[in-house]
């Protein structure tokens, strides 16, 4: 994947960096991924998703498809990018930009798994505020969505602490059962607000360019 411009945007905080998930970082993050360090209770997750495999390594083998499916396609409209959280040099989790109607609306929506091992020391609203960062700052978005399930404490904490608004509540399925959904969105004034003067971006012209020729 050398050259490949989704696969080279950097942003770096000072606690942490997401890189572009290229193979070699999903095999560094592979064994998180099979030990089940993925997981939570309440799941997290709705359907179907590949980390709810019992068999670890039909788990792995269908967490690398999924990647690689939200790689291949691509279109200044929709697109995916997917990063590797690295703390200290080390792979503990992922966080995806979703672009939705990106070209037209700038609205976009976020993933994001964090390791057991490294959970409840505020990593997850930094590798967000990161994100953030990318979209509003370097993409020039207009407005972030996210969503959780209601019992998610972790993640609308995150969306909270961060200046999200509820934005109503839906459904959808886990493990096969109706959940209630939180709904939560960022306009870009709102982050103005708040922007972070200590996040640092490579690789994000290129992708521009990149964008602009697809």
């Amino acid at each position: 994947m050398i050259g490949y411009p989704p696969l080279q945007i950097r942003v770096k905080t000072p606690r942490l960096e997401l890189v572009g998930a290229a193979d070699e970082m999903l095999a560094a993050l592979a064994p998180l991924v099979r030990d089940g360090k993925v997981f939570a209770e309440p799941a997290p997750y709705d359907d179907p998703m590949s980390f709810y495999e019992s068999d670890p390594d039909v788990r792995v083998s269908r967490w690398l498809q999924s990647v690689w499916r939200g790689r291949g396609r691509f279109s200044p409209s929709d697109f995916r990018l997917a990063f590797a959280v690295l703390v200290d040099g080390e792979a503990v989790g992922m966080q995806d930009l979703i672009a939705e109607k990106f070209d037209s609306c700038g609205t976009f929506a976020s993933f994001s798994w964090l390791s057991t091992d490294v959970r409840g020391r505020g990593l997850g609203t930094e590798m967000r505020s990161a994100l953030l960062h990318l979209a509003f700052a370097g993409l020039g978005a207009s407005e972030a969505g996210s969503d959780a399930f209601v019992d998610n404490i972790g993640s609308n904490k995150v969306s909270e602490a961060l200046g999200y608004e509820r934005n109503g509540l839906d459904w959808d399925i886990r493990r096969g059962e109706p959940g209630r959904i939180q709904r939560w969105r960022l306009t870009r004034s709102a982050w103005e607000t708040r922007r972070r003067n200590d996040i640092e971006l490579s690789g994000v012209e290129d992708f521009c360019t990149f964008l602009d020729h697809h």
